[in-house]
């Protein structure tokens, strides 16, 4: 929303699009997509509480899954997530 920290927008989002609350860790990496000139942002975060994920009609499922199932885009944002060493890292 206009006028919305990234940090307020997360918050947000996770209320809307999960139906939870959530804890921001930290930012653990920025990514530029040239394709939409764009930026990605990472965060580490973690729920509040123990209620079920609940989605907005706007999705109809949700799933995880391993590293190595990923395209290597995601994979390595995810990696560099769970590798993080108190830098958020950059690519493009």
């Amino acid at each position: 929303m206009p006028g919305e920290t990234v940090h307020e927008t997360l918050l947000r989002e996770c209320k809307e699009e999960l139906g939870r609350s959530i804890k921001i860790l930290c930012l653990t990496g920025v990514y530029y997509h040239a394709n939409h000139n764009s930026h990605a942002f990472v965060f580490r975060c973690e729920f509040q509480d123990s209620q079920e994920v609940r989605l907005s009609d706007e999705h109809s499922e949700y799933a995880y899954f391993a590293p190595d199932e990923l395209k290597d885009s995601h994979r390595k944002k995810i990696e560099d997530c769970l590798n993080f060493n108190g830098n958020a890292a950059t690519a493009k």
